[in-house]
């Protein structure tokens, strides 16, 4: 059971916006469609910016994005990062994140990109679990200053 990875497009985003409340860890607040389709045109235009859905008999059962960073450094090679990587609750365990993933390092070989990164919650285990069997290892900290309540402290 192969999913087809390809380029998400405005006709997915209901599908994705059920997806992602997978990945909260709290509540969010909702975001509208016409929202979302607007954040998806923008996402859509950006050439560094790729959002990808695993689809399955006609139905998207996963979805990540990745995130090219070009730079100077690393010979002008870009990084990238992997965000919103998640599988249908009831299609974890058969082997669509990895392929999803595999995906994922190949476009940033192609690519040419020095490193791939992503991060994980600290009290996601199984998925940290999942990126080691990837052969992601733990690398520095990731740190986090949270904005959601639309201050950024004292800057």
């Amino acid at each position: 059971m192969n999913p087809t990875i390809r380029i998400a497009c405005a006709a997915d985003v209901a599908s994705l916006l059920s997806l992602y409340k997978l990945l909260e860890v709290v509540a969010e607040p909702a975001v509208s469609l016409e929202g979302a389709l607007a954040c998806f045109h923008d996402l859509e235009s950006n050439p560094h910016h790729r959002l990808y859905v695993a689809e399955l008999d006609a139905t998207i059962v996963g979805t990540f994005s990745l995130i090219f960073i070009p730079g100077l450094s690393h010979s002008a090679r870009d990084s990238c990062v992997v965000e919103d990587v998640v599988v249908a609750y009831e299609r974890q365990g058969a082997g669509i994140g990895k392929q999803m993933m595999r995906f994922a390092m190949a476009a940033c070989v192609a690519r040419h990109c020095y490193k791939l990164v992503l991060s994980s919650h600290v009290g996601r285990e199984q998925a940290h679990r999942f990126y080691e069997g990837l052969g992601f290892r733990k690398h520095g900290y990731s740190y986090l200053l949270d904005l959601s309540g639309g201050s950024a402290g004292t800057v």
